[in-house]
């Protein structure tokens, strides 16, 4: 079983390794322009009883960068599914099924903690203070990263085009982009608003990189990642009967 992860996991990196460079830079656009435009421009209008706009930015974006590396590293099951029916191959090959979904999402993981060191420098350059405890932090980091990566499967064995995918990014990541803790406190919106915002996991993958470790949200991202990686192994079983 392992052996198979970590054949999947190595048949990935190579694949990524080619890219490294076009990788590297295209996740330092964003957080940069959200550096520049929240941390430094907005950011300067905005005072905060726990420290600066800019270090209260960070977690967030981090949080959100996670999200997005992760979904977008899986979405090249849906084309191989679809388009380049290789999937097939996969399912012919004498692997484990669960091998390869963990592989894939671990190889997701690995995506987006390269991405998360790139903020990291990012934001030190732009001089904020990081003040986080690196085992909670790193496990957070991959708990989220699982997470959405297993919402990428998932939606990657069931949607038919590109543009079904793209709905998923659509309807589901981007209001969690926005209201989920990354920008602002959570406590400004609307009791009732904040009930189901609550429920989301990049709210809690952004309070707990914010405010260090929290029992009940580690529990939340725990479930969801749980039980998210058993929905996408149990549809790629599927496929094969």
């Amino acid at each position: 079983m392992l052996e198979d992860i970590l054949t999947i996991m190595w048949r990935d990196w190579l694949v990524l390794r080619r890219r490294l460079k076009k990788f590297i830079l295209s996740r330092l656009v964003t957080p940069v322009l959200y550096l520049v435009a929240f941390g430094w421009g907005l950011g300067k209008n905005i005072n905060l009883a726990s420290g600066s706009y800019l270090d209260f930015l960070v977690p967030g974006i981090i949080a959100l960068n996670t999200m997005n590396v992760s979904y977008m590293s899986v979405t090249t099951v849906h084309a191989e599914r679809v388009y380049h029916k290789s999937l097939e191959e996969y399912l012919s090959a004498p692997i484990e099924p669960a091998a390869f979904v963990i592989g894939k999402i671990l190889s997701a993981v690995v995506r987006a903690l390269i991405s998360t060191t790139l903020i990291l420098s990012v934001a030190i350059i732009f001089g904020a203070s990081l003040n986080f405890a690196p085992l909670n932090f790193l496990i957070v980091i991959v708990l989220n990263s699982i997470i959405f990566a297993s919402v990428c499967f998932c939606a990657a064995l069931k949607v038919q085009t590109y543009e079904e995918l793209a709905q998923v990014n659509t309807y589901l990541l981007m209001p969690m982009s926005f209201l989920c803790g990354t920008f602002f406190n959570t406590a400004e919106l609307p009791p009732a608003v904040r009930i189901v915002i609550e429920i989301l996991p990049l709210t809690h993958t952004s309070q707990l990189l914010r405010a260090g470790f929290n029992l009940s949200s580690f529990l939340i991202l725990l479930i969801y990642a749980v039980v998210l990686l058993w929905l996408a192994t149990r549809f790629f079983k599927r496929l094969s009967t």
